[in-house]
Formats: C-alpha cells, sequence, structure tokens
C-alpha cells in the first residue's frame, strides 16, 4: 500500500462480510414413478414431471403427491432422518430419496342393469355393525391400505 503522508487519499478495503451469512442448506430429491409422466407435487409448493429432481430445504419434512390421468392418486411421506441418532454427527437426510410412486389403474365404474319392470331386485340380508367393532374387519388381513397424509 502506497498511501505516503497524505491520508485522505489513501483507502483500504476491507472485505465483505457476506460470507457469514450462509444460505440455508438445501437437499436434491429424486422423484420416479411407474409409469413415468406423473405429475409430481410438493407440500412445499414445488412440482415436476417425473422422472425428475426437485431442490429442497434441508432438515423439512414434506410430501410428495402423485397424479397421472388413468391413474389413482398417492401421497408419499418424506421425512428428515437422522443417520446414527441425534448427536451422531452425520447430515441428517430426506427418506426416502428417491421417492418412488407405483401408480395403479383407475377403477372404472362398473356399468348398472337395470332390473325388467315388473321384477323385484333380490338384496342381502346384512347384520348391523356392532358398535365398538373394527370397521377395517370386513377386509382380509394385510390390505394394502394407503399410509395416512401427514
Amino acid at each position: 500500500m502506497a498511501c505516503g503522508f497524505a491520508l485522505a487519499a489513501c483507502t483500504m478495503s476491507m472485505p465483505s462480510l457476506d460470507f457469514f451469512r450462509s444460505t440455508p442448506p438445501t437437499e436434491m430429491l429424486r422423484i420416479e414413478s411407474e409409469p413415468p409422466g406423473a405429475d409430481a407435487r410438493t407440500t412445499l409448493g414445488q412440482n415436476c414431471r417425473t422422472p425428475c429432481e426437485l431442490t429442497v430445504p434441508a432438515g423439512t419434512d414434506l410430501a410428495v403427491s402423485f397424479a397421472l390421468n388413468g391413474y389413482q392418486p398417492l401421497t408419499v411421506a418424506v421425512r428428515t432422518e437422522q443417520p446414527g441418532g441425534a448427536g451422531a454427527g452425520y447430515e441428517a437426510r430426506l427418506q426416502p430419496n428417491p421417492v418412488y410412486a407405483e401408480l395403479l389403474p383407475a377403477t372404472s365404474p362398473r356399468p348398472t342393469r337395470k332390473s325388467p319392470p315388473g321384477k323385484k331386485k333380490a338384496t342381502a340380508n346384512r347384520a348391523a355393525p356392532t358398535p365398538g367393532a373394527d370397521p377395517n374387519a370386513a377386509y382380509p388381513t394385510g390390505y394394502p391400505w394407503p399410509p395416512p397424509p401427514q
């Protein structure tokens, strides 16, 4: 620095303190579906068409909803997991990553048949449900219910 004795003409630039300001950490979330081409939308408002990748804030739980014409919609929860448990020194990661959805074809409603005039339709006699009984008991064990949305 050659300022000499004229201090008024000598300026020294200070480094910017912007390096103290850090951007929030992000994570790349891979999203896939079978069949491909589904619209995927996160609860954070981001969307893309599968297969795709989205940058999401790290450490944020979210859900990804899938929609494709002719297929049943599906939502998959994505959570932040700490490998080795809290305080293990590892970075938290989104799980599952990649998010994969196997979309099932939409079932079309059965056509209704009209009874000929004068014929009475036979109806099954069903017992009233027992109060306090499990409403899912009529379904086979292990029935593939989708996970509840979070």
